[in-house]
């Protein structure tokens, strides 16, 4: 956090700097659009939260007008906790006339629109906010004045359940970071990009906590995302033991055989997928579900990286399991014209982009 106090200092002793915070398109490892500057607003961010003042309205809406921006120009990234921070922050100031910028984020992309809670909008007070947009030539007035009013014309928030709003929103945004949920640290240390000290954070939020199904499955992400692939089959072989049905072993065995194969252990990742298809026995149509997809994708992803002669053998079999499982995606498609190259069988690899590209031309005139 001390690095974030400092930001917060540069911001509030000129706005001259502000720009370094702004809305700076990138991309991503997955060629999606992304902020560059995510990580150093967010810190800004954090630090107004344990440290509010007044005067720092201006900065508030500035944030938060980037906030939107991002969310709108680069939708895949959906909405973090950044996001409904800088809302928070914002409606905290309970001046009126923010109900635009609240709008903003709210619409900012599908993501928002379903999890940026419309209190927001509502923060200087029902009848204020109401009268305003009612009384408002905004262009956005009547999508907004329709936001806030039911069917019968009236508020769909009351006074007392936006306070009850606020309790909550204070308790999730406490202003004492030592009253902070330790898996917020681990997110906002990821953030910034200090991966050591998130898995510090990890291990030592994890040391004395029960290994229950919560507890592993949670650990388990968290140690994929920092890459620690070997540690994170581990907690998922562990986690194995909390599954009660046909559809859970096997979806469980799936994900195993996933994190061992990013983990490089090809041998492992075989014996999981093997116990994958065993309990998928026992699953009801099977081949007609995303499980049954997923299946056979991680087994062509596995025939694509093994050592020659396990890829020869995990080829056949996926081979063999994908003439039972209808509608491949594009993507299995693809990796699977890749596996069969890789194992010299150049007919199936043919075989493999036709359908690819077959099923291509099918979403594309699809999308029109």
């Amino acid at each position: 956090m001390e690095a974030a106090r400092r930001e917060l200092e540069r911001a509030r002793s000129s706005s001259a700097g502000w720009h370094e915070l702004r809305y700076e398109r990138g991309t991503d490892p997955d060629g999606e659009a992304c902020d560059e500057n995510a990580g150093r607003r967010a810190g800004v961010l954090w630090a107004l939260q344990y440290d509010r003042w007044a005067e720092d309205l201006p900065l508030v809406r500035w944030l938060a007008g980037q906030e939107a921006q991002c969310r709108r120009e680069a939708p895949s990234q959906g909405m973090t906790d950044e996001t409904e921070l800088a809302g928070y922050l914002l409606a905290e100031h309970r001046q009126v006339e923010d109900v635009w910028l609240h709008w903003e984020l709210k619409r900012a992309n599908f993501d928002t629109w379903c999890g940026y809670d419309g209190e927001h909008l509502f923060a200087a007070g029902v009848p204020a906010t109401v009268a305003l947009v009612r009384d408002s030539g905004h262009a956005e007035r009547d999508d907004v004045l329709a936001y806030l009013l039911d069917e019968e014309g009236q508020p769909w928030v009351s006074e007392e359940t936006l306070a009850e709003w606020r309790r909550e929103k204070r308790t999730f945004f406490p202003g004492d970071p030592t009253a902070e949920d330790p898996l917020t640290w681990i997110a906002r240390a990821k953030l910034v990009g200090d991966r050591v000290l998130a898995r510090e954070l990890l291990d030592r939020w994890a040391v004395d906590r029960p290994r229950d199904e919560a507890t592993l499955n949670h650990l388990r992400d968290e140690l994929a995302d920092l890459g620690a692939f070997t540690e994170a089959a581990a907690a998922q072989r562990e986690s194995l033991v909390f599954t009660d049905t046909a559809w859970d072993a096997a979806s469980a065995w799936q994900s195993l055989a996933e994190l061992e194969r990013q983990a490089g252990d090809h041998a492992a990742a075989w014996a999981a997928l093997r116990e994958c298809r065993r309990a998928l026995h026992d699953v009801s149509g099977w081949t007609e579900v995303g499980l049954g997809r997923m299946y056979v994708g991680e087994l062509f992803l596995l025939a694509r990286c093994a050592s020659a002669e396990l890829a020869a053998v995990v080829f056949a079999e996926a081979d063999r399991q994908a003439h039972q499982v209808p509608r491949l995606p594009v993507v299995v498609l693809r990796v699977a014209a890749e596996a069969a190259d890789r194992v010299g069988h150049q007919a199936a690899a043919r075989h493999y982009r036709q359908l690819g590209d077959a099923e291509q031309l099918r979403i594309n005139g699809e999308r029109g």
